[in-house]
């Protein structure tokens, strides 16, 4: 099976792409594109559908970098291939013939560009990433590789949408602390529980940093034949789950 690569005109003519779950060598819940190398998936599988990918980014498979995520804000800058994976989970790129990846599974996999500037960014936004600075951090050092704030082009891949994302009074309680405006990213559900809106949330944290941006509207969780979903999994009760990736490179 081939692949199925999303891509947006808003990052074109760079090569990027937010993959789904098809066109991969896994089986079982992982069955597909399954790119986590954290994962319980065999790793012959998973260096196969990276290498997949590589190949569909027109690169050697150790040309597509990827960071040991970890729900932080922390940005790092890439220059050549890794020996080993630091913990960020967000980077940064201006050196041709690299390919940044990030990881998801209902977490936003966010790629950024300044087609001028000649610098890509790439960063993994969960609710505790995107609060914590992870997309704004992600700007700022590709400002610093000497990208233009007003050039710079966000895009949010497939992730969790708010009708699938159930939360506790105590996340509205964090958000509305940071911001009583955050309010406005919260449904009522049943019970005490509550619907929150992660893209809308990145969406708005990204053009409060001053770039342009937008959302592929694929929602990872209710979309099995395509995406992976952690939340999903956890509602199965499978014993793991696959990680989506999303690239971009010079």
């Amino acid at each position: 099976m081939t692949l199925e690569i999303l891509t947006t005109d808003s990052l074109a003519p760079l090569r990027h792409g937010f993959f789904t779950r098809k066109g991969g060598a896994s089986s079982g819940v992982f069955d597909g594109l399954n790119c986590g190398q954290g994962s319980s998936d065999q790793t012959e599988a998973v260096l196969t559908n990276r290498a997949r990918v590589a190949q569909a980014m027109q690169l050697d498979a150790d040309h597509l970098v990827s960071v040991h995520q970890c729900h932080s804000a922390d940005v790092i800058v890439i220059d050549g291939p890794l020996l080993e994976k630091p913990k960020a989970d967000g980077m940064v790129c201006a050196t041709e013939g690299l390919a940044l990846g990030i990881l998801t599974a209902d977490c936003q996999p966010v790629l950024f560009s300044d087609r001028q500037a000649g610098v890509i960014g790439a960063a993994h936004a969960g609710w505790g990433g995107a609060i914590g600075g992870i997309l704004e951090n992600t700007i700022d050092a590709m400002v610093k590789l000497g990208a233009a704030r007003e050039n710079i082009q966000a895009v949010i891949g497939p992730c969790i949408s708010q009708a699938a994302y159930e939360v506790g009074p105590e996340y509205f309680d964090r958000f509305y602390n940071e911001d009583p405006e955050n309010a406005r990213f919260f449904a009522n559900g049943n019970g005490d529980r509550m619907q929150f809106d992660l893209p809308g949330y990145g969406l708005h944290r990204l053009r409060s940093a001053g770039v342009q941006a937008e959302w592929t509207r694929h929602c990872t969780y209710s979309d099995a034949a395509r995406f992976f979903s952690y939340r999903r999994s956890i509602h199965q009760k499978e014993a793991d789950y696959g990680r989506l990736i999303a690239t971009i490179r010079l």
